[in-house]
Protein backbone atom coordinates (compact mmCIF):
# COMPACT_ATOMS: atom_id res chain seq x y z
CA UNK A 1 0.00 0.00 0.00
CA UNK A 2 2.95 2.09 0.33
CA UNK A 3 3.85 4.70 -2.47
CA UNK A 4 7.05 6.26 -3.13
CA UNK A 5 6.55 9.48 -4.33
CA UNK A 6 10.01 10.23 -5.82
CA UNK A 7 9.71 7.44 -8.56
CA UNK A 8 7.19 7.46 -11.41
CA UNK A 9 5.30 10.19 -13.95
CA UNK A 10 4.58 12.62 -11.92
CA UNK A 11 1.04 13.53 -12.62
CA UNK A 12 0.02 10.09 -12.19
CA UNK A 13 1.83 9.16 -9.18
CA UNK A 14 0.08 12.17 -6.94
CA UNK A 15 -3.45 11.42 -8.76
CA UNK A 16 -2.53 8.13 -7.51
CA UNK A 17 -1.73 9.16 -4.19
CA UNK A 18 -4.20 11.82 -3.64
CA UNK A 19 -7.44 10.02 -4.44
CA UNK A 20 -7.67 8.07 -1.44
CA UNK A 21 -7.00 10.86 0.21
CA UNK A 22 -10.07 13.11 -1.47
CA UNK A 23 -12.07 9.78 -1.37
CA UNK A 24 -11.84 10.10 2.79
CA UNK A 25 -11.76 13.55 2.96
CA UNK A 26 -15.43 13.32 0.97
CA UNK A 27 -16.76 10.69 3.20
CA UNK A 28 -15.54 13.21 6.30
CA UNK A 29 -17.68 15.59 4.69
CA UNK A 30 -20.36 13.35 3.83
CA UNK A 31 -20.97 12.56 7.65
CA UNK A 32 -20.79 16.06 8.09
CA UNK A 33 -23.76 16.39 5.46
CA UNK A 34 -25.66 13.76 6.84
CA UNK A 35 -25.60 15.37 10.41
CA UNK A 36 -26.58 18.47 8.90
CA UNK A 37 -29.11 16.66 7.26
CA UNK A 38 -30.59 15.01 9.83
CA UNK A 39 -30.80 17.22 12.16
CA UNK A 40 -31.97 19.94 9.82
CA UNK A 41 -34.89 17.43 8.47
CA UNK A 42 -35.68 15.56 11.46
CA UNK A 43 -35.26 18.39 14.66
CA UNK A 44 -35.57 22.27 12.15
CA UNK A 45 -34.04 25.18 11.50
CA UNK A 46 -33.07 25.97 14.90
CA UNK A 47 -31.49 22.88 15.03
CA UNK A 48 -30.06 23.19 12.43
CA UNK A 49 -28.40 26.84 13.00
CA UNK A 50 -26.75 25.88 16.70
CA UNK A 51 -25.20 22.65 14.93
CA UNK A 52 -23.93 24.40 12.06
CA UNK A 53 -22.13 27.33 14.36
CA UNK A 54 -21.03 24.58 16.92
CA UNK A 55 -19.20 22.80 14.08
CA UNK A 56 -17.16 26.31 12.92
CA UNK A 57 -16.06 26.27 16.57
CA UNK A 58 -15.10 22.78 16.51
CA UNK A 59 -13.15 22.89 13.24
CA UNK A 60 -11.67 25.64 14.95
CA UNK A 61 -10.43 23.23 18.26
CA UNK A 62 -9.52 20.73 16.46
CA UNK A 63 -7.62 22.47 13.36
CA UNK A 64 -4.79 23.29 15.99
CA UNK A 65 -4.42 19.43 16.37
CA UNK A 66 -5.06 18.84 12.97
CA UNK A 67 -2.31 21.06 12.18
CA UNK A 68 0.10 19.94 14.16
CA UNK A 69 -0.44 16.38 12.71
CA UNK A 70 -0.04 17.97 9.34
CA UNK A 71 3.09 19.77 10.33
CA UNK A 72 4.40 16.50 11.78
CA UNK A 73 3.66 15.01 8.45
CA UNK A 74 5.55 17.08 6.53
CA UNK A 75 8.53 16.40 8.92
CA UNK A 76 8.05 12.62 8.46
CA UNK A 77 7.50 12.68 4.96
CA UNK A 78 11.29 14.62 4.38
CA UNK A 79 12.71 11.66 6.72
CA UNK A 80 11.05 8.90 5.18
CA UNK A 81 12.28 10.53 1.67
CA UNK A 82 15.55 10.95 2.98
CA UNK A 83 15.96 7.32 4.29
CA UNK A 84 16.77 8.54 7.39
CA UNK A 85 14.67 6.15 9.09
CA UNK A 86 16.35 6.96 12.66
CA UNK A 87 15.40 10.63 12.65
CA UNK A 88 11.75 9.52 11.36
CA UNK A 89 11.16 7.51 14.87
CA UNK A 90 12.46 10.26 16.80
CA UNK A 91 9.84 12.79 15.05
CA UNK A 92 6.93 10.45 15.70
CA UNK A 93 8.26 9.94 19.49
CA UNK A 94 8.21 13.99 19.99
CA UNK A 95 5.82 14.51 17.93
CA UNK A 96 2.93 12.27 19.93
CA UNK A 97 3.79 13.17 23.12
CA UNK A 98 3.86 16.70 22.11
CA UNK A 99 0.67 17.09 20.45
CA UNK A 100 -1.22 14.39 22.87
CA UNK A 101 0.22 16.72 25.66
CA UNK A 102 -1.67 19.67 23.68
CA UNK A 103 -5.11 17.91 23.28
CA UNK A 104 -5.45 17.19 26.87
CA UNK A 105 -4.89 20.52 27.94
CA UNK A 106 -7.71 21.51 24.86
CA UNK A 107 -10.06 19.42 25.99
CA UNK A 108 -10.08 20.67 29.44
CA UNK A 109 -10.20 24.21 28.75
CA UNK A 110 -12.90 23.76 26.08
CA UNK A 111 -14.70 22.28 28.71
CA UNK A 112 -13.99 24.73 31.29
CA UNK A 113 -14.92 27.53 28.94
CA UNK A 114 -17.41 26.65 27.15
CA UNK A 115 -20.48 29.04 28.72
CA UNK A 116 -18.31 32.04 28.01
CA UNK A 117 -17.04 30.97 24.54
CA UNK A 118 -20.58 30.57 23.54
CA UNK A 119 -21.03 34.11 24.08
CA UNK A 120 -18.51 35.61 23.27
CA UNK A 121 -19.94 34.18 19.68
CA UNK A 122 -23.36 36.03 20.70
CA UNK A 123 -25.51 32.99 20.01
CA UNK A 124 -29.18 33.86 20.39
CA UNK A 125 -31.28 32.87 23.39
CA UNK A 126 -32.94 30.22 21.64
CA UNK A 127 -30.14 28.78 20.79
CA UNK A 128 -28.03 28.76 23.17
CA UNK A 129 -29.37 26.06 25.19
CA UNK A 130 -29.18 23.53 22.31
CA UNK A 131 -25.78 24.59 21.27
CA UNK A 132 -24.09 24.16 24.83
CA UNK A 133 -25.60 20.44 25.14
CA UNK A 134 -24.31 19.47 21.39
CA UNK A 135 -21.01 21.17 22.17
CA UNK A 136 -20.63 19.43 25.66
CA UNK A 137 -20.82 15.97 24.20
CA UNK A 138 -19.18 16.85 20.40
CA UNK A 139 -15.33 18.25 23.09
CA UNK A 140 -15.32 14.95 24.13
CA UNK A 141 -14.15 13.41 21.16
CA UNK A 142 -11.37 15.55 20.61
CA UNK A 143 -8.96 13.15 21.76
CA UNK A 144 -9.67 10.59 19.04
CA UNK A 145 -9.89 13.31 16.45
CA UNK A 146 -6.10 13.00 17.68
CA UNK A 147 -5.16 9.82 17.00
CA UNK A 148 -6.85 9.33 14.02
CA UNK A 149 -5.08 12.51 12.16
CA UNK A 150 -1.39 11.52 14.02
CA UNK A 151 -1.44 8.28 12.65
CA UNK A 152 -3.30 9.52 9.40
CA UNK A 153 -0.23 11.65 8.65
CA UNK A 154 2.18 8.97 9.51
CA UNK A 155 1.27 6.39 7.00
CA UNK A 156 0.36 9.31 4.68
CA UNK A 157 3.82 10.21 4.94
CA UNK A 158 5.56 7.02 4.31
CA UNK A 159 3.46 6.67 1.41
CA UNK A 160 0.21 4.89 2.20
CA UNK A 161 -2.97 6.64 1.99
CA UNK A 162 -5.72 3.74 1.56
CA UNK A 163 -5.20 2.51 4.50
CA UNK A 164 -6.46 6.21 6.32
CA UNK A 165 -9.56 6.37 3.89
CA UNK A 166 -10.68 2.67 4.94
CA UNK A 167 -10.92 3.96 8.89
CA UNK A 168 -12.37 6.84 7.82
CA UNK A 169 -15.08 4.79 5.73
CA UNK A 170 -16.10 3.19 8.07
CA UNK A 171 -16.32 5.73 10.66
CA UNK A 172 -18.16 7.62 7.90
CA UNK A 173 -20.71 5.14 7.61
CA UNK A 174 -20.93 4.19 10.91
CA UNK A 175 -21.76 8.10 11.88
CA UNK A 176 -24.60 8.12 9.28
CA UNK A 177 -26.31 4.92 10.66
CA UNK A 178 -25.99 6.16 14.27
CA UNK A 179 -27.61 9.51 13.25
CA UNK A 180 -30.52 7.83 12.31
CA UNK A 181 -30.50 5.38 15.07
CA UNK A 182 -29.93 8.10 17.99
CA UNK A 183 -31.88 11.34 16.16
CA UNK A 184 -34.89 9.26 14.73
CA UNK A 185 -35.54 6.12 16.08
CA UNK A 186 -34.39 6.78 19.65
CA UNK A 187 -35.22 10.11 19.62
CA UNK A 188 -32.48 11.51 21.74
CA UNK A 189 -32.55 15.01 19.68
CA UNK A 190 -29.53 17.22 18.80
CA UNK A 191 -27.41 15.05 21.58
CA UNK A 192 -27.94 12.01 19.98
CA UNK A 193 -25.82 14.04 16.80
CA UNK A 194 -23.28 14.89 19.18
CA UNK A 195 -23.17 11.08 20.30
CA UNK A 196 -23.04 9.48 17.03
CA UNK A 197 -20.18 11.53 16.57
CA UNK A 198 -18.12 11.08 18.97
CA UNK A 199 -18.58 6.99 18.89
CA UNK A 200 -17.54 7.43 15.38
CA UNK A 201 -14.66 9.38 15.88
CA UNK A 202 -13.15 6.69 18.89
CA UNK A 203 -13.66 4.22 16.28
CA UNK A 204 -11.39 5.81 13.43
CA UNK A 205 -9.22 6.81 15.87
CA UNK A 206 -8.36 3.73 18.14
CA UNK A 207 -8.49 1.62 14.48
CA UNK A 208 -5.99 3.32 13.01
CA UNK A 209 -3.89 3.15 15.60
CA UNK A 210 -4.25 -0.74 15.87
CA UNK A 211 -3.72 -1.17 12.50
CA UNK A 212 -0.08 0.86 12.74
CA UNK A 213 1.05 -0.84 15.86
CA UNK A 214 0.42 -4.31 14.49
CA UNK A 215 0.55 -3.92 10.66
CA UNK A 216 3.46 -1.80 10.40
CA UNK A 217 6.53 -2.72 12.74
CA UNK A 218 8.76 -0.53 10.75
CA UNK A 219 6.91 2.35 12.24
CA UNK A 220 7.04 0.65 15.67
CA UNK A 221 9.22 2.57 18.22
CA UNK A 222 9.64 2.87 21.71
CA UNK A 223 11.39 5.46 23.56
CA UNK A 224 13.85 3.22 24.98
CA UNK A 225 15.16 2.67 21.30
CA UNK A 226 14.79 6.37 20.28
CA UNK A 227 17.42 9.18 21.19
CA UNK A 228 15.39 12.40 21.89
CA UNK A 229 17.46 15.39 20.85
CA UNK A 230 17.15 18.76 21.30
CA UNK A 231 17.72 19.79 17.41
CA UNK A 232 14.43 17.16 16.77
CA UNK A 233 12.49 18.75 19.03
CA UNK A 234 13.43 22.23 17.61
CA UNK A 235 12.30 20.51 14.08
CA UNK A 236 8.92 19.32 14.64
CA UNK A 237 8.04 22.24 16.80
CA UNK A 238 9.02 24.28 13.90
CA UNK A 239 7.07 22.00 11.62
CA UNK A 240 4.39 21.38 13.49
CA UNK A 241 3.89 25.05 15.02
CA UNK A 242 3.62 26.91 11.77
CA UNK A 243 1.12 24.60 10.07
CA UNK A 244 -0.84 24.47 13.16
CA UNK A 245 -0.80 28.37 13.62
CA UNK A 246 -1.71 28.65 9.94
CA UNK A 247 -4.75 26.06 10.36
CA UNK A 248 -5.72 28.00 13.59
CA UNK A 249 -5.53 31.18 12.18
CA UNK A 250 -7.77 30.31 9.19
CA UNK A 251 -10.62 28.51 11.44
CA UNK A 252 -10.12 31.94 14.11
CA UNK A 253 -10.99 34.21 11.17
CA UNK A 254 -13.87 31.46 10.19
CA UNK A 255 -14.81 31.90 13.61
CA UNK A 256 -14.87 35.34 14.06
CA UNK A 257 -16.99 35.59 10.77
CA UNK A 258 -19.30 33.06 12.18
CA UNK A 259 -19.67 35.70 15.05
CA UNK A 260 -20.65 38.28 12.87
CA UNK A 261 -22.99 36.18 10.96
CA UNK A 262 -24.58 35.19 13.98
CA UNK A 263 -26.25 38.48 15.06
CA UNK A 264 -27.90 38.52 11.61
CA UNK A 265 -30.64 35.79 13.20
CA UNK A 266 -31.49 32.27 12.95
CA UNK A 267 -32.13 32.72 9.37
CA UNK A 268 -28.50 33.74 8.55
CA UNK A 269 -27.48 31.32 10.96
CA UNK A 270 -29.28 28.48 9.03
CA UNK A 271 -28.53 29.37 5.63
CA UNK A 272 -24.38 29.92 6.04
CA UNK A 273 -24.85 26.34 8.33
CA UNK A 274 -26.02 24.59 4.83
CA UNK A 275 -23.95 26.58 2.25
CA UNK A 276 -20.46 25.87 4.19
CA UNK A 277 -21.05 22.07 4.02
CA UNK A 278 -22.14 22.58 0.42
CA UNK A 279 -19.11 24.94 0.18
CA UNK A 280 -16.66 22.77 1.96
CA UNK A 281 -17.56 19.58 -0.05
CA UNK A 282 -17.16 21.60 -3.44
CA UNK A 283 -13.81 22.52 -2.85
CA UNK A 284 -12.76 19.86 -0.81
CA UNK A 285 -11.03 17.68 -3.32
CA UNK A 286 -8.28 20.68 -4.40
CA UNK A 287 -7.68 21.47 -0.86
CA UNK A 288 -6.97 17.48 -0.28
CA UNK A 289 -4.98 17.68 -3.41
CA UNK A 290 -2.88 20.11 -1.61
CA UNK A 291 -2.34 18.10 1.05
CA UNK A 292 -0.69 15.54 -0.88
CA UNK A 293 0.51 18.04 -3.46
CA UNK A 294 2.65 19.08 -0.22
CA UNK A 295 4.18 15.59 0.95
CA UNK A 296 5.17 14.77 -2.85
CA UNK A 297 7.00 18.06 -2.58
CA UNK A 298 8.43 16.98 0.64
CA UNK A 299 9.66 13.59 0.00
CA UNK A 300 11.40 14.76 -3.16
CA UNK A 301 12.95 17.65 -1.31
CA UNK A 302 14.34 15.59 1.27
CA UNK A 303 15.17 13.36 -1.63
CA UNK A 304 16.93 15.75 -3.61
CA UNK A 305 14.61 15.57 -6.41
CA UNK A 306 14.28 19.46 -7.29
CA UNK A 307 13.61 18.75 -10.90
CA UNK A 308 10.86 16.92 -10.13
CA UNK A 309 9.56 18.88 -7.67
CA UNK A 310 9.36 21.29 -10.27
CA UNK A 311 7.64 19.48 -12.82
CA UNK A 312 4.99 18.21 -10.46
CA UNK A 313 3.67 22.00 -9.54
CA UNK A 314 3.18 23.06 -12.78
CA UNK A 315 1.22 19.70 -13.28
CA UNK A 316 -0.74 20.00 -9.98
CA UNK A 317 -1.98 23.84 -10.80
CA UNK A 318 -2.93 22.15 -14.14
CA UNK A 319 -4.86 19.40 -12.37
CA UNK A 320 -6.48 21.65 -9.57
CA UNK A 321 -7.12 24.86 -11.79
CA UNK A 322 -9.19 22.43 -13.95
CA UNK A 323 -10.64 20.97 -11.14
CA UNK A 324 -11.72 24.28 -9.57
CA UNK A 325 -13.03 25.69 -13.14
CA UNK A 326 -15.55 22.93 -13.34
CA UNK A 327 -16.58 22.60 -9.43
CA UNK A 328 -17.52 26.61 -9.88
CA UNK A 329 -20.06 25.84 -12.60
CA UNK A 330 -21.76 23.39 -11.07
CA UNK A 331 -22.11 25.72 -8.16
CA UNK A 332 -23.55 28.20 -9.26
CA UNK A 333 -25.79 27.44 -11.74
CA UNK A 334 -27.54 24.56 -8.99
CA UNK A 335 -27.04 26.76 -5.72
CA UNK A 336 -31.25 26.75 -4.78
CA UNK A 337 -31.38 22.86 -5.57
CA UNK A 338 -28.42 22.19 -3.38
CA UNK A 339 -29.59 24.55 -0.43
CA UNK A 340 -32.55 22.60 -0.58
CA UNK A 341 -31.26 19.29 0.15
CA UNK A 342 -31.01 20.63 3.71
CA UNK A 343 -33.92 22.58 4.41
CA UNK A 344 -36.97 22.49 3.21
CA UNK A 345 -38.75 23.88 0.43
CA UNK A 346 -40.79 26.35 2.43
CA UNK A 347 -38.09 27.77 3.82
CA UNK A 348 -37.82 30.59 0.68
CA UNK A 349 -35.45 33.23 2.70
CA UNK A 350 -32.97 30.99 4.00
CA UNK A 351 -33.06 29.02 0.41
CA UNK A 352 -32.64 32.43 -0.85
CA UNK A 353 -29.30 33.83 1.27
CA UNK A 354 -27.58 30.60 1.16
CA UNK A 355 -27.85 30.72 -2.63
CA UNK A 356 -26.26 34.05 -2.45
CA UNK A 357 -23.33 33.10 -0.41
CA UNK A 358 -22.80 29.93 -2.61
CA UNK A 359 -22.86 32.14 -5.96
CA UNK A 360 -20.24 34.71 -4.19
CA UNK A 361 -17.97 32.02 -2.69
CA UNK A 362 -18.53 29.48 -6.22
CA UNK A 363 -17.87 31.58 -8.59
CA UNK A 364 -13.74 31.91 -7.40
CA UNK A 365 -13.32 28.62 -6.46
CA UNK A 366 -10.05 28.87 -8.67
CA UNK A 367 -8.90 31.11 -5.91
CA UNK A 368 -8.43 28.78 -3.58
CA UNK A 369 -7.55 25.84 -5.42
CA UNK A 370 -4.35 28.08 -5.94
CA UNK A 371 -3.94 28.71 -2.61
CA UNK A 372 -4.39 25.51 -1.37
CA UNK A 373 -1.11 24.80 -3.83
CA UNK A 374 0.92 27.47 -2.25
CA UNK A 375 -0.24 26.17 1.55
CA UNK A 376 1.20 22.51 0.34
CA UNK A 377 4.64 23.87 -1.56
CA UNK A 378 5.84 25.61 1.15
CA UNK A 379 5.12 23.68 3.89
CA UNK A 380 7.00 20.82 0.96
CA UNK A 381 9.88 23.16 1.19
CA UNK A 382 10.57 23.24 4.55
CA UNK A 383 9.34 27.05 4.54
CA UNK A 384 5.65 26.83 6.59
CA UNK A 385 6.20 30.41 7.89
CA UNK A 386 4.98 31.85 4.37
CA UNK A 387 1.98 29.08 4.07
CA UNK A 388 1.37 30.88 7.49
CA UNK A 389 1.65 34.40 6.20
CA UNK A 390 -0.99 33.68 2.90
CA UNK A 391 -3.04 32.37 5.30
CA UNK A 392 -2.96 35.29 7.97
CA UNK A 393 -3.20 37.88 4.55
CA UNK A 394 -6.42 35.85 2.91
CA UNK A 395 -8.14 35.44 6.74
CA UNK A 396 -7.11 39.05 7.86
CA UNK A 397 -8.78 40.62 4.64
CA UNK A 398 -12.03 38.23 5.11
CA UNK A 399 -12.38 39.31 8.68
CA UNK A 400 -11.43 43.23 8.29
CA UNK A 401 -13.57 43.36 5.00
CA UNK A 402 -16.77 41.48 6.30
CA UNK A 403 -16.75 43.72 9.67
CA UNK A 404 -16.20 46.78 7.52
CA UNK A 405 -18.96 45.99 5.16
CA UNK A 406 -21.60 44.03 6.81
CA UNK A 407 -22.95 47.16 8.46
CA UNK A 408 -23.59 49.19 5.47
CA UNK A 409 -24.45 46.65 2.54
CA UNK A 410 -25.78 43.24 5.01
CA UNK A 411 -24.48 39.74 4.48
CA UNK A 412 -23.66 40.09 0.72
CA UNK A 413 -20.35 42.05 2.46
CA UNK A 414 -19.20 39.29 4.35
CA UNK A 415 -19.92 36.70 1.79
CA UNK A 416 -17.52 38.75 -1.03
CA UNK A 417 -14.74 39.73 1.13
CA UNK A 418 -13.49 35.86 1.43
CA UNK A 419 -12.25 35.73 -2.09
CA UNK A 420 -11.24 39.27 -2.13
CA UNK A 421 -9.19 37.56 0.41
CA UNK A 422 -8.37 34.27 -1.74
CA UNK A 423 -7.42 36.69 -4.78
CA UNK A 424 -4.56 38.51 -2.34
CA UNK A 425 -2.77 36.12 -0.83
CA UNK A 426 -2.73 34.03 -4.20
CA UNK A 427 -1.02 37.34 -5.36
CA UNK A 428 1.62 37.22 -2.74
CA UNK A 429 2.11 33.39 -3.08
CA UNK A 430 2.69 33.41 -6.30
CA UNK A 431 5.31 36.80 -6.19
CA UNK A 432 7.00 34.79 -3.35
CA UNK A 433 7.51 31.80 -5.32
CA UNK A 434 9.09 33.30 -8.22
CA UNK A 435 11.81 35.29 -5.66
CA UNK A 436 12.59 32.08 -4.27
CA UNK A 437 12.86 30.29 -7.42
CA UNK A 438 15.09 33.20 -9.15
CA UNK A 439 17.48 33.33 -6.05
CA UNK A 440 17.53 29.02 -6.25
CA UNK A 441 18.92 29.31 -10.03
CA UNK A 442 21.21 32.04 -9.20
CA UNK A 443 22.76 29.81 -6.50
CA UNK A 444 23.18 26.62 -9.01
CA UNK A 445 24.58 29.11 -11.67
CA UNK A 446 27.10 29.82 -9.24
CA UNK A 447 27.42 26.71 -8.20
CA UNK A 448 27.91 25.10 -11.36
CA UNK A 449 30.27 27.80 -12.32
CA UNK A 450 32.67 27.05 -9.35
CA UNK A 451 32.66 23.25 -10.67
CA UNK A 452 33.81 24.34 -13.99
CA UNK A 453 36.37 26.45 -12.76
Amino acid sequence: MKKDLTKGHVIKTMLLFACPMILGNMLQQLYNVADTLIVGRALGADALAAVGSAYTLMTFLTSVLIGLCMGSGAAFSFYFGKGDMAKLKESMCISFAWIGAVTVLFNFLALWLLRPILRLLRIPQELFGMMEEYTQIIFFGICFVFLYNYFAYLLRAVGNSVVPLCFLGVSSVLNIILDLLFVITFQRGIAGAAEATVISQAVSGFGIAAYTWFWEPSLRSGLGEVRISREGVREILHFSLSASMQQSVMNFGILMVQGLINSFGAAVMAAFAAGVKIDTFAYMPAQEFGNAFSLFVSQNYGAGENDRVKRGTKGAALVSGGFCICISVIVCLFAERWMRIFVSWSDVEIIRIGAGYLRAEGAFYLGIGILFLFYGYYRGINKPGISLLLTVISLGTRVLLAYALAPAVGVIGIWIAIPIGWVLADVTGAALMRRITERRGSIETISQRSETN
